[in-house]
Formats: C-alpha cells, sequence, structure tokens
C-alpha cells in the first residue's frame, strides 16, 4: 500500500478499529463517485432501449438482454465480495473494480452488436458488483462509530439518488448525443475516481479462508434462476412457460440447497454468527421492502406519466426528481438525530411516510396537474431516507466489523432481489388488472350508455363510425390503465403498512456490541 495512504489504525469505543486516512474528505468523494457511477448504470440504459435495438440490429425481446445480463452478473458476483476482499485485499478489489468497470464500460460503448453488448454487460456487472459492499465498508471502516449515522446518511444519498437521476442523465444524452454516450460518460468519471482510489485508498487486512465452492455454486444458481425468472416471466406469460417452471424449480432448489449448507455446512460461505444477528436479519428484510418500495415505484411512474398523461420523457424525469431532493433532506436530517433519537423511530416513521405518499397516489386522477406527482415523491423520498439511512446503522450496530463486507454484500443483495421481484410482481399485476378493467368498462358501454350518439348513425357512417369507436376504445384502455397503476400503489401501501410492525425487533444500537 503506498505511503499515501497513510494508513493506520486508531481505537474508538467498543475496540473497534478505525481506518485513519491523510485526506478522508478527498477519499470519500472518490468513493462516493465509485459508487454513484455502478448505481447509475444499473437504471440509466433502460431509456435507451429502442434506440440500441435499432443501432444492434435487434429485436423487441433480444434487446431487454442489454438489462437482464447486467442483473444477473451482478447478482452472481455480489456474494463473493467478502471472501474475494479477505483473499486479496479490499484496496485491490475495489481498484480492480473500478479499473474493469470503466473498461467495460468502454466496450459497451463501442459494441457493433447484441452478441457483443451481452458480453460486455456481463463484464461490467461482474465489475459493479463489488462497488457497492466495498464503498460502504471503507465508509464504515474510516469513520468512528458515533460517526456511522452521518458516514450512512453520505453513503446512502448516492445509493438512493443514483437509480432517481439515471433515466433523466440517460434520456438527455441519447435524445442529444448518442446511446453510446451513457457509457463513454463513465471513463473521465472513472478516471478521476480511480486516481483518488490509488492515492488515497487504505485496506483492510488480508485473512486466509477456505472458499465455500459448493455454496457459492448453490447461491449462484438459485439467484441467476430466480433473477431470470423474475426478469422474464411477464413476458412469458408466468407459469404458462416451460421456461419460467424450470427456472422457477432451479432457483428453488438451489436457494433450498444453499440455506442447508449454511446451517450444516463445516466451512459455509457466510459465517453463522453474522446470519443469527436479530438487527441484521430484521436489516436484510427491511433492505428488500426498500428494493421492493423504491424500485417498483420507480418502474411504475416514468411509463404511466408518459402513457397516461402524455408527458415527454425529459419532463418525467423532471417531475420524478424531487423524489431524490427528498431524500437528501431526510437523510441529512437522520444523520444529525442520530445518538439523539432511537433509529427504530426513524425507521417506523419513514416507513409511515411512504405509506402515506402511497395513499396519496391511490387518489390520483386523469385529469389532475404536475403537482401531485411531484409533492408525494418528495413525500416518499423523505420517508426512503429516514428508512435507509437508519437501517444501515442498526443492522451494522450489533456486528463486529470483520463481518462488514460480507453484511454489506448482503444487504446489497438483498436490495436488488427485493427490488426485481417488487418490479415483477407490480407488473404483472398491471398487466392483469388493465386486462380485467378494460373487459368491466367495455361491458358497460352498451346501446343506453351511448344513446346521445346513436351508435347505428355511427355505424353508417363508415370510417368516420370506425374512428370514433377506436377513440372511445382508447378511452377505455386509457381508464383501465389508471386503475391498474391504482390498485399497484395499493399493493405496495399495504406490504409497507404490513413490514411496520418488525421494527419492533430490532434491538436499539445502544444495547449492541
Amino acid at each position: 500500500m503506498p505511503a499515501s495512504a497513510a494508513e493506520g489504525h486508531g481505537q474508538e469505543a467498543h475496540g473497534q478499529p478505525v481506518v485513519e486516512v491523510r485526506n478522508k474528505a478527498l477519499l470519500i468523494v472518490g468513493v462516493m463517485l465509485a459508487m454513484i457511477m455502478q448505481v447509475l448504470d444499473s437504471t440509466i440504459a433502460n431509456v435507451a432501449l429502442p434506440h440500441m435495438q435499432a443501432s444492434l440490429g435487434a429485436t423487441f425481446d433480444s434487446v431487454s438482454w442489454v438489462l437482464t445480463s447486467y442483473i444477473l452478473a451482478t447478482a452472481i458476483a455480489m456474494p463473493l465480495t467478502g471472501w474475494l476482499s479477505d483473499r486479496f485485499g479490499s484496496r485491490r478489489l475495489f481498484i480492480a473494480s473500478v479499473a474493469g468497470f470503466i473498461i467495460t464500460s468502454m466496450l459497451c460503448g463501442i459494441a457493433v452488436n447484441l452478441p457483443e453488448m451481452v458480453l460486455f454487460r456481463v463484464l461490467q456487472g461482474a465489475s459493479a458488483a463489488f462497488v457497492g459492499p466495498l464503498s460502504q465498508t471503507v465508509m464504515l471502516d474510516i469513520t468512528p462509530r458515533e460517526q456511522h449515522a452521518k458516514a450512512m446518511a453520505i453513503w446512502g444519498m448516492g445509493i438512493m439518488v443514483g437509480p432517481i437521476m439515471g433515466p433523466i442523465l440517460g434520456g438527455w444524452l441519447t435524445d442529444n448525443y448518442s446511446w453510446r454516450w451513457i457509457f463513454y460518460i463513465n471513463v473521465p468519471i472513472g478516471i478521476a475516481t480511480l486516481a483518488i482510489l490509488i492515492a488515497l485508498l487504505p485496506s483492510r487486512p488480508v485473512r486466509r479462508r477456505s472458499f465455500d465452492l459448493f455454496g457459492f455454486s448453490m447461491l449462484a444458481i438459485g439467484l441467476a434462476a430466480l433473477q431470470l425468472m423474475l426478469d422474464r416471466g411477464q413476458q412469458e406469460d408466468w407459469l404458462q412457460s416451460w421456461e419460467i417452471r424450470i427456472t422457477l424449480g432451479i432457483a428453488i432448489v438451489g436457494i433450498w440447497l444453499f440455506l442447508v449448507h449454511m446451517a450444516t455446512g463445516r466451512r459455509p460461505m457466510f459465517e453463522r454468527e453474522m446470519l443469527t444477528n436479530r438487527n441484521f436479519l430484521i436489516g436484510l428484510v427491511f433492505m428488500a421492502n426498500i428494493g421492493v418500495l423504491m424500485m417498483a415505484t420507480m418502474a411504475l411512474l416514468p411509463p404511466m406519466l408518459q402513457a397516461v398523461y402524455g408527458y415527454p420523457v425529459f419532463d418525467t424525469g423532471l417531475m420524478l426528481a424531487p423524489r431524490g431532493i427528498g431524500v437528501l433532506i431526510s437523510m441529512a436530517i437522520a444523520g444529525q438525530l442520530a445518538g439523539r433519537v432511537d433509529p427504530r423511530i426513524l425507521i417506523a416513521g419513514g416507513m409511515a411516510l411512504a405509506a402515506a405518499s402511497l395513499w396519496w397516489m391511490t387518489r390520483w386522477s386523469l385529469d389532475m396537474d404536475w403537482n401531485p406527482v411531484v409533492w408525494s415523491g418528495v413525500l416518499q423520498g423523505l420517508g426512503l431516507g429516514f428508512i435507509f439511512s437508519s437501517i444501515n446503522l442498526a443492522a451494522f450496530a450489533t456486528l463486529p466489523p470483520r463481518y462488514r463486507t460480507d453484511a454489506s454484500s448482503m444487504l446489497y443483495l438483498m436490495r436488488n432481489v427485493g427490488a426485481s421481484v417488487g418490479i415483477s410482481i407490480v407488473t404483472a399485476q398491471l398487466a392483469r388488472t388493465v386486462q380485467t378493467s378494460h373487459e368491466l368498462i367495455g361491458a358497460s358501454i352498451t346501446e343506453t350508455s351511448l344513446a346521445p350518439l346513436n351508435p347505428h348513425l355511427v355505424e353508417s357512417a363508415g370510417g368516420v363510425g370506425s374512428n370514433l369507436f377506436s377513440m372511445i376504445d382508447a378511452e377505455i384502455t386509457r381508464q383501465a390503465t389508471m386503475i391498474g397503476y391504482i390498485n399497484d400503489f395499493y399493493l405496495l401501501m399495504i406490504v409497507t403498512l404490513l413490514s411496520i410492525p418488525l421494527v419492533l425487533l430490532l434491538k436499539r444500537p445502544a444495547e449492541g456490541r
């Protein structure tokens, strides 16, 4: 490790080591830039898919592999973070991950066909998988215990705001330059990040531990099958497809064997003490809930605002951006309240705010303006910020520091899995509700209800009459679609409310180690 890193170890309360660095503020900037790049890339490509489809000569179905390949690679590689960090050193792994992310981003930008793009996205996802957990570990390692809440608030701002800003930035770059710039933009930012990390990043002590090949294989197979099933389920009509049945079976078997191996194996992939920690386990549940709440909502709102209300892509992004402002405000407040207010209160309050925002969204109508979208987004952002920063603080409060990297990777993984599950559920319910509502509304359109239009005269009008009936059908579809979105908001609200009692199972951090 270079001398400029000035690595040393102070001691704080509870005997936990604090890694000292020469320029902590600049190191935090580098760590945050690395993490924000990785988070942005999980959503920035979504808006550019139609442009990629034409440029890469892909079909509508096959171009979705640009997103699926990244998600699968990240899910498979992320559980390896702790072992690789211990085996090769966290500094080497972090720097190699950022360097790999820069190179693969450039390769994605120059891809000329779909197979090349999918291959490069796999490599990019594998590189990105380690950045999130390692960035969180660094923030905790270089910060005294009494400042952990502020550190998690700073770190959480990037995690929570990144997915919101991704579609806005992706849409702007695609419209004004080219879809290739959503990848090229990582290169200059990545080079600056890499320079900071090389100069200042410290490393955790290297410790040898055996590699649990069987446990990793089962977890990787289970997670890959689960992600594949969730990503392609709606497209393949779920259990009506043998592909989905097979991937579901593989996911269940793989994850079950991993859990059995964790409980009975001699040297499992993750130490059992970590997985029997109550705060950490409840933290995993809440992190999955955050994934559902945040990413499912973000998957619903852009197409709703564009298809139902007719807003253009960039205006849609601007209307969703205030959600990020709410996150920033609540995380800053949570950081200031840490140590003075029980984080369980902040978590419960955040869940209540998020549920209130979803209740507000169930009251939306087709004739409203942009104000409810913006202000309900701010309210939801406030709730998410309180939840995220406080649950990270509570989850790590009772864990020994040696588990931080493994714990960070599992929390990060659960957020991603929760996001995939949530998006799949709300997408499936939306499609079915729209179909059912269209049938019910259509059945109520009779000669009596259309009496002022005199259906017989309309039919005799030929093409003009057909156009009129098409307009009626389009309005029925619009109404049915709005009902579908409202039902999804109801579902997310119920899930959020049912999660609040879990706060009672958490220990207050002061009671931990």
